[in-house]
């Protein structure tokens, strides 16, 4: 039987966010469970630090490749929203989706001054 490394671990929570996002983003509907700011634009900021911050997480090495990605991925959710009543793709909600990709640098950036505690 295969042993879950803690890095595949990582990676799957990432890929499952992303699918969960994905979902949500093109079902006709959110359904009333999910939870929501009530602002599609605050929806799509806080998703992309959530993405953005477990990217980091699961790709450390990739940090920049990862952010790249993300902002593609965005684009590709507007894109395939228009193909998708009721659901209509905006230029906003991709400079939501860049802006929480920046916040999740600049927490990044904070946490990176501060020094890492060893394991011993």
């Amino acid at each position: 039987m295969a042993r879950l490394t803690a890095n595949t671990f990582q990676r799957a929570v990432f890929w499952c966010a992303m699918l969960t996002i994905l979902a949500l983003a093109l079902v006709p509907q959110t359904p009333k469970l999910v939870p929501t700011t009530g602002w599609d634009k605050a929806n799509h900021f806080l998703a992309f630090v959530f993405l953005a911050l477990l990217g980091r997480w699961a790709y450390r090495k990739y940090w920049w490749r990862v952010l790249a990605g993300l902002m593609a991925f965005g684009a590709l959710i507007e894109v395939l929203q228009l193909w998708m009543p009721p659901r209509m793709g905006e230029w906003g909600d991709l400079l939501a989706d860049a802006l929480g990709l920046g916040a999740a640098a600049l927490i990044v950036s904070v946490l990176n001054r501060f020094p890492r505690r060893s394991n011993s």
